[in-house]
């Protein structure tokens, strides 16, 4: 899986494209750091590192990550769950929050941590899953 990182000297910002829901809060929360319509998009220079940790665990996908300048990978996830709880974002996927299991039509399961979207527009390559597909096609619920 490609991943870019981007580091301020004391915070890696990690990014993995094909698990970017496009979900926009990274860029609502910190628009001077998440920068879509730029190359490179992400300005790991435009805020503090505390608000750059703050920021990249609110990432709804996993697409963001970081890790301290001791070296330790930290995942990029919402404040743990204590039990699954699932959220419908609007125009967009459904989240579930918390470990599970999924049972594939194929009949394999997957173990997915934390956070898992769920594709509600039909159109993912990725079904069940999310791939952000509902952003081009202008899905709205």
């Amino acid at each position: 899986m490609k991943k870019k990182e981007y580091s301020n000297g004391e915070v890696t910002v990690i990014w993995q494209p094909e698990k970017c829901i496009h979900s926009g809060i990274c860029v609502k929360g910190l628009p001077k750091v998440f920068k879509p319509e730029e190359k490179p998009w992400i300005n790991i220079q435009g805020a503090s590192t505390e608000d750059l940790v703050h920021q990249v665990k609110q990432c709804p996908s996993g697409a963001l990550g970081l890790y301290m300048e001791e070296g330790e990978e930290k995942p990029a996830t919402r404040q743990e769950p204590s039990s699954q709880t699932c959220e419908v974002m609007p125009n967009g996927p459904l989240m579930v929050y918390g470990n599970i299991e999924v049972k594939l039509s194929n009949g394999e399961v997957e173990k997915k941590f934390k956070t898992t979207a769920f594709c509600r527009c039909g159109s993912s390559k990725t079904k069940p899953y999310c791939d952000g597909t509902h952003k081009n096609i202008e899905f709205k619920d």
